[in-house]
């Protein structure tokens, strides 16, 4: 038996098979039974050749159906459409457009019980015959006006139908739109609570605390991935045979086969956004692009010399973009519906993720950059130019709060910041250090480590400094997390690089561990011990 057997009735031009058609591009393992083409089929078995394509000939052989079979060939029908779909979709819908009288109804009922559903559509006469005038139906001859329809006895009572159904909507003042939100939400199609199925994915620090290998571990447990902000921001993942750094796509774009989101807060470089697409060979199918995501163009970019050497910016254009989509409404904006080359790619986030929750679907949001280059948060004015928080991450993805499952916040052993531009800065750490201080510690050669440690956006080198616990405590303020994830633990000491399990760590990194744990108010729940496929140890219990 299928999940769900709606049966839709309502007079000519209610809406009944729009309806019927939005729930099936709408949600997964729809099927309709047209009643007009078994009617058709029908009378050319009994009659022995075609009906006429008319309304009237329609009307009049749905009538001698009723009155030879009292209304039961329509559950007949539906009865061998249920058989057909067998046991390979057992949680499909089936509508039926449409019942027409009281025999069809009770047959289906007596037949299929709690699994049926009626709704009823309604509207006025004077809509339903200004619609009648301006209905344009596929291959069906129409009659001259709306009264000629009522003429049909059947049609005539149609709308006492309304007595005897569970679900009955006035289209008077609705969209198509709103028809379809309405059906759905009595059907339950839409979660009626809100679920948390999403969990999100932070910086504590200042950028560069490696969320991208975290997010690329993890990305394989979710069917949708999320990513928000710009191309300033760049997240590396190991990958064989060399690693890549996702500058706007999801970081589990090359881990895992889950669908892709560019958020609605979104700023792109539509140029660099169409050559990553290429090269992680993403499918016009699996990403989806919001349409309102912002367009940053070669003016922006030039634009952001001066904050290049002031505030060591990465000089994308995603600040002035930003400030554009504000200032130059109604004006010189370009989003993500602007574009030709993305067109393939665009289309509503919101109705995707809407869906994702419907069906229980996990969805991992994605952030860039960390709390402590916050605009609002961090210290003003060596900062980005949007909110990094988990908050301001969910803002950008469109997703409400009471959605959220966990929130993982990325901090590493030691943070950083960009090395200083000439006659400017990237902002303070609280104590600086170098990076022969991090190799005397750790046993890994300073020049394995001024190596890699260069930005992933603009291979700028990276200044280093003690661990700050006084931030730490003021990201974990910010950001609610449920869990962190510590990274480069291995700058802690060499010999957590080859640690598979949380006991195997150096002494001091597990005190340690137990340290972030009671400043920051969460577990440490993932631990990255090197760069590498089997370098996460991984402590969760979700």
């Amino acid at each position: 038996m299928p999940k769900q057997i709606v049966l839709v009735s309502g007079s000519v031009a209610s809406g009944k098979t729009t309806l019927c058609e939005n729930l099936r591009t709408h949600f997964d393992r729809v099927h309709i039974l047209k009643t007009k083409d078994v009617i058709r089929e029908l009378a050319s078995r009994r009659l022995g050749k075609e009906l006429p394509k008319e309304r009237r000939a329609m009307q009049e052989f749905g009538d001698r159906l009723d009155r030879e079979t009292k209304g039961q060939w329509v559950r007949d029908e539906l009865r061998k459409l249920l058989s057909r779909l067998g046991l390979e979709e057992p949680n499909a819908m089936v509508l039926v457009d449409a019942v027409r009288i009281p025999d069809q109804i009770r047959a289906i009922r007596q037949a299929y019980g709690f699994a049926v559903t009626h709704i009823h559509l309604c509207a006025p006469p004077e809509t339903l015959s200004e619609r009648y005038r301006g209905r344009r139906s596929s291959g069906l001859q129409e009659l001259p006006s709306y009264a000629d329809v009522e003429r049909n006895p059947t049609e005539a009572r149609i709308q006492q139908l309304e007595r005897v159904a569970d679900v009955v909507i006035d289209t008077r003042l609705c969209r198509k739109e709103d028809v379809l939100v309405r059906t759905a939400a009595h059907l339950a199609l839409y979660a009626r609570e809100f679920d948390r199925l999403v969990d999100v994915i932070v910086g504590g620090q200042y950028g560069s605390e490696g969320k991208g290998h975290i997010a690329s571990y993890i990305a394989k447990e979710y069917a949708i991935l999320v990513r928000v902000g710009g191309p300033n921001a760049g997240h590396k993942v190991f990958v064989s045979p060399a690693p890549y750094t996702h500058h706007q796509l999801p970081s589990g774009t090359l881990r895992s086969d889950a669908k892709l989101v560019i958020a609605p807060g979104s700023v792109l470089n539509a140029e660099a956004l169409m050559r990553e697409i290429a090269e992680c060979k993403v499918e016009a199918d699996r990403l989806s692009i919001d349409p309102h995501a912002m367009i940053i163009s070669q003016k922006d970019i030039r634009g952001e010399a001066g904050l290049t050497s002031r505030i060591s910016s990465t000089g994308q254009g995603v600040g002035l973009a930003t400030a554009r989509r504000i200032t130059d409404r109604g004006n010189t904006v370009v989003l993500a519906r602007d574009v030709k080359e993305l067109a393939p790619y665009v289309r509503d986030t919101w109705v995707i993720l809407e869906e994702a929750y419907s069906r229980g679907n996990r969805i991992l949001v994605e952030g860039t950059q960390g709390a402590g280059l916050s605009l609002y948060h961090g210290e003003y004015p060596f900062v980005t130019s949007r909110d990094t928080t988990a908050s301001g991450c969910l803002s950008e993805a469109g997703i409400s709060p009471a959605r959220v499952r966990r929130v993982v916040m990325v901090c590493r052993t030691y943070p950083i910041r960009v090395q200083n531009p000439p006659g400017g800065t990237s902002g303070p750490l609280s104590q600086p250090i170098s990076w022969a201080v991090v190799s005397k510690r750790s046993n890994i050669d300073v020049g394995q480590i001024r190596k890699a440690e260069k930005t992933s956006t603009t291979n700028r080198k990276r200044r280093v400094g003690e661990f700050d616990w006084v931030q730490l405590r003021r990201a974990a303020a910010l950001n609610g997390p449920t869990d962190i994830a510590l990274t480069f633990a291995d700058y802690h000491h060499r010999s957590n690089e080859d640690a598979r399990r949380y006991e195997q760590l150096w002494p001091d990194t597990i005190r340690f561990i137990e340290e972030i744990e009671r400043v920051g108010s969460a577990p440490v729940s993932l631990i990255s011990t090197r760069f590498d496929f089997r370098s996460i140890i991984d402590r969760r219990s979700w």
